[in-house]
């Protein structure tokens, strides 16, 4: 008897690849294995033909072009070079960085890293929906800040910043603007001059591409960043990143992005769909529950959901039969609740109960129908062996309607 594989509802962890992605790489992993620096012979030429293309293709999906491109191994390295690279180049101009408290470990252990360097970072608080208010950047602007590195979309509530407004306040300053867009690309349109962004973030598992391949995209006018290399060797890259381009992989990129942008607008609209069908059958039929986040500006397929008086991780090993999250899935392996709820101000005790359903392109309406009804006898289950839940309810207390 073959075991019933849980519905997938973790896509902001990680992806499948798109069969047609696949398709287009075999052969780059099969007869067409050229270096594409290879300059003197055809196997080298095919290469650099294809990963043009593929810079083309996922550059059209953040309305950028191919030049602008800095091919990575992923968001984190893109990260890392968008922070650190801006920072060393600029730190005889300014040592001050502004980035959130909620963004994602890639950029914020960065930032760390940059302050044991003698860099000053501000780290931005956000509302309850887990946004920041432009004019917070407008006021934590110094003479001396060079980077203000903020996300387009929060990975575990799915929370939108305003970036296209804090992009026209700096558009006024001397400071670059860096956007780690990782969850965005096929969920919601970017365009990187209407953001006004000068460096970008992305990486291709996010949108049904391979894992192990991203890009950092670069501003080619108006400020123009500069970039002082982490990796070294070769000179690659337009020397901003050595190291022999993955050529297979950054063909999937560049396939995945093509489909990615021509179905966004039918796909949002599914996934958006699809979510408010999860979000209102549950609310519904359980009591003491709320959605985190903002509840319009966010990504169209992300919920994540507060039960109170029960444990997450209880949750998902009650019901095997979904594949979900009870935090971002680069520090799952930790007990701590989600320092991302907890900076949105969910205490402790609320951060703990809270699940990420994240869907994606394989998830059907039926898949939902299918699974409400086994979270709703879990959560009752669960439910039923905390005392915290029955005195709460002798007691008439809502944490819902205290939050």
């Amino acid at each position: 008897m073959v075991e019933e594989r849980p519905v997938y509802l973790d896509h902001n962890a990680t992806t499948p690849l798109d069969p047609r992605v696949l398709d287009a790489m075999l052969p780059f992993l099969r007869e067409r294995f050229g270096n594409a620096a290879s300059k003197t012979h055809p196997f080298g030429w095919e290469a650099a033909e294809a990963v043009d293309r593929a810079r083309e293709q996922t550059a059209a999906l953040i309305g950028a072009t191919g030049k602008e491109l800095v091919l990575t191994s992923g968001a984190t390295e893109a990260d890392n070079l968008a922070l650190k690279g801006a920072a060393w180049k600029l730190r005889d101009k300014g040592r001050h960085l502004i980035t959130a408290t909620t963004e994602h470990k890639a950029v914020l252990d960065t930032c760390k890293h940059l302050e044991q360097e003698g860099f000053e970072v501000t780290y931005l608080a956000v509302d309850r929906t887990g946004r920041i208010d432009p004019e917070q950047v407008a006021a934590a602007l110094k003479k001396e800040t060079i980077l203000v590195s903020l996300m387009l979309a929060n990975n575990e509530v799915g929370t939108l910043h305003p970036i296209r407004e804090v992009g026209e306040i700096l558009g006024r300053h001397g400071a670059l603007f860096h956007c780690d867009a990782t969850q965005a690309p096929g969920k919601v349109p970017i365009a990187v001059d209407d953001l006004g962004v000068d460096l970008l973030s992305l990486s291709a598992h996010k949108f049904n591409g391979p894992k192990g391949v991203g890009a950092l995209y670069v501003r080619r006018s108006g400020k123009r960043p500069r970039l002082e290399p982490i990796l070294h060797g070769g000179g690659h890259e337009r020397g901003m990143r050595s190291g022999t381009l993955n050529v297979p992989s950054i063909v999937g990129m560049g396939a995945a992005a093509e489909f990615a942008l021509a179905e966004l607008p039918a796909e949002a609209a599914r996934l958006a769909a699809l979510r408010d069908r999860l979000e209102r059958g549950l609310l519904e039929a359980i009591d003491e529950t709320a959605v985190n986040g903002h509840r319009e500006s966010r990504l169209p397929n992300t919920t994540n959901l507060s039960f109170a008086f029960i444990e997450g991780e209880s949750l998902m090993m009650r019901v095997p039969s979904m594949a979900v999250s009870s935090g971002s899935a680069c520090t799952s392996a930790s007990l701590e609740p989600s320092y991302v709820l907890r900076a949105m101000g969910l205490p402790d005790e609320m951060a703990h109960c809270s699940i990420r359903f994240s869907l994606g392109k394989g998830n059907t309406p039926e898949q939902i129908d299918v699974l409400i009804p086994r979270i709703v006898e879990a959560v009752a289950f669960l439910r039923e062996l905390s005392p915290l839940y029955e005195e709460a309810k002798k007691k008439g207390l809502s944490w819902v309607k205290n939050r």
